[in-house]
């Protein structure tokens, strides 16, 4: 059987959303700042807490800090949520510089997002994904995604920095997923995600087979890349050029392909990364179909550029934030992504921003070139062939 990636989760899903595209061409087109301003994202990042119960070497952000002290109120939650769907946000993962599942009532925002029709995704480290948890936020959580990053205890132990006992914990709390998701009737896609480091290139096999024999629906095999401003740069070298090599494994992991479980090998994202440079002159995401959403009620524009004031842990005030809007704990949704910073940045990003500086293979990769293509032809195409694919509000 074939490798598939039925979520589209190696390409992107925005030539599904025509209205919000259309919008951004118009704009665009104009150069007009007043039209631009009301093309809000599609899928928003959420840092419910900065603090975080692993260490995990690969971290993109641990210069931050991990400030536990960092949480956003379940009542702020609430109404920044509103806020958010009332502009035309459709999509929330709750992820961020913390672990999600820290935030105590981060069931009750799940179902908030939902009454105000935003779909909402975690991606966690599992391990305080408990039964509470899964009976109160399951039904629903269009999917959640499992960080285990190695496949014995000892290897994800020591890349995570975890307790040895959190291993089993994950695998049981998963397995306790999966079980009540039927009992419960919830329609939750669960899976589990890694980065092919290269000390556990010959364990994703083995990862695989525990992913399925777990009852997931899915193992997703990514490549690391390197955040511009993170501590760790022990990966920093990685540019997956060994096409042989890369192909041997993809064809291995086919073996594991089923109607109810697949691997999703992050082929064209690898490609990209040993690419090592951008095939487009210009971001046109940013900054319109997605946003990021700090513990601290900063917004951001672009996960790459997080805090790029901060030095050594204490803000640099020789050093502007140039993808930072505001804050929406003393603002609105509404006033920090109309406002004046984000014009200021939606200037920068067309006429001043050098793509050299960006993040290599960048979440919205692929988004970006299907939107350079739209520039380039003036239109938005004709509709997109067959069935509308599963998760479609996560771009």
């Amino acid at each position: 059987m074939a490798l598939t990636d039925k979520f589209l989760i190696d390409g992107h899903k925005a030539d599904w959303h025509r209205d919000r595209v259309a919008q951004w061409l118009e704009a665009e087109k104009a150069g007009d700042w007043e039209l631009a301003k009301k093309v809000y994202p599609i899928y928003v990042e959420v840092a419910p807490v900065g603090g975080c119960n692993h260490r995990c070497t690969f971290c993109a952000v641990d210069y931050i800090g991990y400030e536990a002290k960092n949480r956003l109120g379940t009542d702020q939650l609430a109404r920044i949520l509103t806020e958010m769907a009332r502009g035309g946000v459709r999509s929330v993962m709750w992820a961020g510089e913390g672990e999600p599942l820290i935030h105590k009532e981060l069931a009750k925002a799940i179902r908030h997002a939902k009454s105000v029709g935003i779909d909402s995704s975690i991606t966690t480290n599992a391990v305080l994904m408990t039964e509470k948890f899964c009976r109160e936020a399951l039904v629903d959580t269009t999917w959640i995604k499992a960080s285990v990053n190695g496949a014995t205890a000892e290897s994800y132990t020591r890349i995570h920095q975890a307790k040895p006992k959190d291993w089993d914990t994950v695998w049981a709390n998963l397995e306790r997923a999966v079980k009540l998701r039927g009992e419960i009737g919830a329609k939750t896609t669960l899976g589990v995600q890694s980065l092919l480091l290269p000390e556990i290139w010959g364990e994703i096999p083995l990862l695989a087979q525990r992913a399925k024999d777990a009852g997931v629906d899915y193992l997703v095999v990514k490549p690391y890349s390197q955040h511009k401003y993170s501590v760790t740069q022990t990966y920093s070298l990685m540019r997956y050029k060994e096409k042989e090599r890369l192909e041997a494994l993809e064809q291995e992991l086919m073996a594991f392909n089923s109607e109810t479980f697949q691997v999703v090998f992050r082929s064209k994202a690898m490609e990209n990364y040993a690419f090592d440079g951008h095939h487009y002159d210009k971001c046109q995401a940013t900054p319109s179909f997605w946003a990021y959403l700090m513990a601290d009620g900063e917004l951001y524009g672009c996960s790459a550029y997080l805090k790029e004031n901060l030095k050594g842990g204490v803000n640099d005030p020789t050093k502007e934030d140039r993808f930072m809007y505001g804050n929406v704990l003393t603002s609105s949704f509404q006033e920090v992504w109309e406002g004046e910073r984000r014009k200021k940045n939606w200037e920068f990003v067309r006429d001043g921003l050098d793509i050299k500086e960006c993040r290599t293979n960048c979440r919205m990769n692929q988004v970006n070139k299907y939107l350079t293509q739209v520039r380039a032809a003036g239109d938005i195409g004709p509709e997109p062939v067959g069935t509308p694919p599963d998760h479609i509000n996560f771009i």
